[in-house]
């Protein structure tokens, strides 16, 4: 038993010396706790609305009101013409749009029953789902306290309508994300160990004596990764048109275009974890842990990121497939042009640019 415990002792000691250890040991948990604790929910708040008020009278003031005083919407801005509707989804921001008639009230005091519109972004179907139920309570409190003040009864209706979604397919919602996750973790987990599995293998040597430019060599890493990512890209497609019925709204160049752009940026990304790795069992835990839970959490896939705290949302910025999410939804989903995605397409240009550039300089002639 005495050298039992002298061993177990040993053990402890190999493991507070390794500070690596402990940070995973004791820190992995801790922060698993507070991310999925506190800052990823599916819970919504904050949603951005939209109100068309054709009537401007004082029974849609009050229900306005309590759309604006309530935790899940914030309402965003205000249109004239019913016909501006499908313009305030264009920004990707809107995800209801209130529509009060001409005449509420007079409808609602008059005839006793009046309607509202209630119009909803379906690309993501759950959150539209959600939304267009608390718009409902929200309508049905306002009801409640005019049946408590008259003893005439009145009856508010709603019409529902869903854009871009009319039969709520929850394949709008994970197409997209699965296309930049997919897209994403293939290209850099493959191309980061590509530079670093020929200084495992040793005929880095022959390259670097080779005449061929460092910026060659590179790319002759990246090509052949490009051309497996796009065919990658065309089976995806083609099973989510043909098996999920999901039918491509937009420009088909235009979606081919963005996603080669990200798939270069993934290239980036893997050739610069590959120069700055010494070995293959690195590269892949660092292209893994880096790209897969970024993209799972941050991208606006599974988690809403208006729910997320600032420090999250800001953090949200630097993981590409955020930016790639919001353009596959906006050309498949909703057939917007270049005009609705310009942002976020230079914004993975950057991105681009950037790595690849750092990749040139990390890239060593000289073996150590």
């Amino acid at each position: 038993m005495r050298q039992l415990i002298i061993f177990v002792k040993k053990e402890f000691l190999h493991v507070f010396r390794d500070w690596k250890a402990m940070l995973l040991l004791i820190g992995m948990p801790v922060a698993q706790i507070l991310l999925f604790g506190f800052a990823l929910t599916n819970e919504i708040s904050n949603a951005e609305i939209v109100i068309c008020d054709l009537s401007k009278d004082e029974a849609t003031q009050r229900i306005i009101e309590k759309f604006d005083a309530s935790k899940t919407f914030i309402v965003r801005n205000s249109i004239t013409n019913i016909n501006q509707v499908d313009e305030a989804f264009k920004d990707g921001k809107t995800k209801l749009v209130i529509v009060f008639p001409p005449n509420f009230n007079y409808d609602l005091q008059h005839q006793k029953r009046a309607q509202i519109q209630i119009v909803a972004d379906a690309s993501d179907p759950n959150t539209a789902t959600t939304l267009t139920n608390f718009a409902s309570q929200i309508i049905m409190s306002y009801q409640k306290e005019l049946l408590n003040n008259q003893s005439i009864p009145f009856e508010i209706t709603t019409d529902m309508q869903m854009v871009y979604n009319p039969d709520l397919k929850g394949s709008t919602n994970f197409v997209p994300g699965v296309m930049a996750l997919v897209l994403l973790l293939v290209c850099v987990l493959m191309t980061s160990v590509s530079i670093v599995k020929e200084k495992e293998l040793g005929t880095m040597e022959i390259l670097l004596v080779s005449p061929m430019n460092p910026l060659l060599v590179i790319l002759s890493k990246a090509i052949p990764y490009l051309v497996l990512s796009i065919v990658n890209l065309i089976i995806i497609l083609l099973l989510s048109v043909f098996m999920l019925d999901l039918p491509i709204k937009g420009s088909l160049i235009l979606l081919f275009a963005e996603s080669i752009l990200l798939i270069i940026t993934a290239l980036s990304i893997g050739l610069m974890i590959s120069n700055i790795t010494a070995s293959q069992q690195t590269a892949m835990l660092i292209a893994l842990a880096g790209m897969m839970l970024p993209t799972l959490l941050f991208s606006g896939f599974m988690f809403p990121i208006e729910n997320m705290p600032v420090a999250l949302q800001v953090i949200s910025n630097i993981v590409p497939s955020k930016w790639y999410y919001i353009i596959v939804k906006n050309i498949m989903i909703k057939g917007l042009g270049f005009t609705a995605i310009w942002k976020e397409t230079l914004i993975l240009l950057g991105m681009t640019l950037f790595f690849l550039t750092v990749s040139l300089k990390k890239f060593k002639t000289r073996l150590s």
